[in-house]
C-alpha cells in the first residue's frame, strides 16, 4: 500500500490526474553505477496504456558507461561483443510520486530486468540493494536509513562554470556558515525552494541549516526503509540540482570540490527492527553504555562488530573515485580512523540516541557515493556481524584522529580497490559478478583520472618543472 504522504500517488490517483490534465508526463527512471538518473520521459497516457505493467527498454550499456557516457570495454555484463542489447525497465508503482518541481509530471523508479527472463539484472544498484534488503528479511530483520548529504551552492550557473572551466566559482555565501540563520537566509530562495518541492514530491523533509563552510548546506530527509530511502536520496538530488539551476545557480555533491573548503559528506544513520516495526538495536535490560541512557542489545553490538570488521573493505563503496579520499583531512569533520564512539564525530562510526531510537551513524561516506550500494554494503557488514557475532571491542573515547593505533579509513581508490578485491567478504555478501563488475567500474575510473594532466600540475611544472 502506498504510504499516506503527501505527493506519494497509487495507480488510480495518476490515472486521475492524467485524465483530468493534472499529470501529462511521467518519467521513468533508474539509477547508474554512479548513483545518476537516467531514464525517458513519457506521455501520460502512454505509460498507462503500454509502460506501467510491461515497461520499456533501454540499452543496456547504462550500467557500462563512464561519466561521459562512453561505453566502457571490459564488463562480462555487456560489451561491443554482444551489441549492446536492450534491457526491461519495469515501473516499480511503490516508489510512484509527483514531481513538484517539474510542470504536470511523476516520477517513478524502474526494476532493471533482463531482457528475455524476469529475472533481475544482479549488477544494477538498486537490485544490490534489494538482495541485502531480502537477505536481512530473510533473518527477520528491516533495514531503516537515513541520508545526511551535504553539498555547496554557487553564484554562477551550471553553464557559467561550464564556460569558466569550473575556475573561479564564487559560493552563494562568503564564510562558513555553520547554523548561521543570516547566512541561510540569503539561500532561503533556493534552499526553500529545494525544501517545499522535495516535501510536496513524496520525500518528507525534515530541515536545511548551513554546514561548515562557505556556500556549504545540508537538507536531512525523513527515514525510511533502505529501499525507500535510496529512492528519495536519489530524487532529492536530482530535484535539488535542477531547481538550482531554474534559479541560476548550480549545486555540488563532490566530495572535494576545492582544496580550501571542507568536503561533502553523505552521514548514513542505519537501525534495525523486527517484521513488527519492534526495536532491535535497544535492549532495556542491558547495561547502558558509559555516561548514556543507550542501552544497545547484543545485536546492535554484534551488527556494529561487522561494520568495523569490513569498513576499509566497504570503501570503495563509500568512496568511489580518486577525488572521493581528498575528503579524508583530519580536523574536517570527515574521518580517517575506524572506531566506535558515542557521540562522537571524529571517528568512522557514531553511536546516536537510545531507546527505539537507538542507530549507528557511519560518517565515511562522501555526497560523490551511491546510496544504493552504500546502504548495501552496510546492511551486508552489520548482517556478518550479526551472523558471526563480532565482537566491536570497547567503545573508543577521544580524538578519532589523534589516535594513531586505530585502522585508518583507505587513503587512495587504489587501496579501496586492492581491499575490496581481495575480501572474502564482498564476493560472498554480493557475489562474484556483481565485486567484478563495481571493480571493472572503479578500474576505468582511475584510468581516466591517471592520464589526466590536471591545472594543478600545469601551475607547478609547466613554468618551473
Amino acid at each position: 500500500m502506498t504510504e499516506r504522504i503527501p505527493g506519494r500517488l497509487d495507480r488510480q490517483q495518476l490515472e486521475h490526474k492524467i485524465e483530468s490534465g493534472e499529470i501529462e508526463t511521467v518519467i521513468t527512471a533508474i539509477p547508474d553505477l554512479y548513483g545518476r538518473l537516467m531514464g525517458k520521459r513519457i506521455v501520460g497516457r502512454f505509460f498507462l496504456e503500454e509502460i506501467a505493467d510491461d515497461g520499456m527498454h533501454a540499452c543496456d550499456y547504462l550500467y557500462a558507461s563512464d561519466m561521459e557516457m562512453d561505453p566502457t570495454p571490459g564488463y562480462a555484463f555487456t560489451s561491443w561483443a554482444t551489441g549492446y542489447g536492450d534491457m526491461r525497465l519495469v515501473p516499480d508503482m511503490s516508489s510512484l510520486r509527483k514531481a513538484d518541481w517539474l510542470d504536470r509530471t511523476a516520477i517513478v523508479l524502474c526494476h532493471s530486468l533482463e531482457e528475455e527472463r524476469d529475472e533481475r539484472i544482479a549488477v544494477a544498484p538498486r537490485s544490490i540493494l534489494e538482495r541485502q534488503v531480502e537477505r536481512a528479511a530473510a533473518k527477520g530483520f528491516v533495514a531503516h536509513t537515513a541520508s545526511e548529504l551535504e553539498f555547496f551552492l554557487f553564484r554562477e550557473s551550471f553553464d557559467e562554470a561550464r564556460d569558466q572551466a569550473y575556475h573561479r566559482l564564487q559560493t552563494r555565501e562568503a564564510y562558513n556558515e555553520d547554523y548561521n540563520l543570516l547566512a541561510g537566509a540569503y539561500a532561503e530562495p533556493i534552499l526553500g525552494a529545494i525544501r517545499r518541492h522535495v516535501d510536496a514530491s513524496g520525500i518528507p523533509v525534515e530541515f536545511s541549516k548551513g554546514e561548515a563552510s562557505a556556500g556549504q548546506h545540508e537538507l536531512n530527509l525523513r527515514y525510511a526503509t533502505a529501499l525507500e530511502m535510496a529512492d528519495r536520496h536519489v530524487l532529492y538530488k536530482q530535484a535539488a540540482k535542477e531547481i538550482a539551476a531554474a534559479n541560476g545557480s548550480a549545486i555540488t555533491f563532490m566530495a572535494k570540490w576545492d582544496t580550501q573548503h571542507a568536503g561533502n559528506s553523505l552521514h548514513v544513520h542505519m537501525s534495525f527492527t523486527d517484521r513488527a516495526g519492534g526495536p532491535v538495536f535497544s535492549d532495556e535490560n542491558a547495561d547502558p553504555l558509559p555516561g548514556t541512557q543507550a542501552r544497545p542489545s547484543q545485536t546492535f553490538r554484534h551488527a556494529v562488530g561487522g561494520l568495523l570488521a569490513h569498513a576499509r573493505e566497504l570503501s570503495l563503496l563509500f568512496a568511489p573515485n580518486p577525488n572521493s579520499y581528498k575528503r579524508y583531512v583530519e580536523g574536517t569533520f570527515a574521518p580517517t580512523r575506524i572506531a566506535w564512539s558515542y557521540d562522537n564525530r571524529t571517528v568512522g562510526f557514531r553511536v546516536v540516541g537510545h531507546g527505539a531510537g537507538l542507530r549507528i551513524e557511519c560518517r565515511i561516506p562522501g555526497g560523490d557515493a551511491n546510496p544504493y550500494l552504500v546502504y548495501a554494503g552496510l546492511i551486508a557488514a552489520a548482517l556478518d556481524g550479526i551472523e558471526s557475532g563480532t565482537d566491536p571491542g570497547p567503545l573508543f573515547e577521544g580524538d578519532g584522529y589523534g589516535s594513531k593505533e586505530l585502522p585508518r579509513v583507505p587513503e587512495s581508490l587504489p587501496e579501496a580497490i586492492e581491499a575490496f578485491g581481495d575480501s572474502r567478504f564482498t564476493h560472498e555478501a554480493f557475489g562474484d559478478p556483481v565485486v567484478a563488475h563495481l571493480l571493472h567500474f572503479a578500474r576505468a575510473e582511475l584510468r581516466a583520472h591517471r592520464i589526466a594532466v590536471t591545472d594543478f600540475e600545469r601551475a607547478r611544472y609547466l613554468e618551473r618543472g
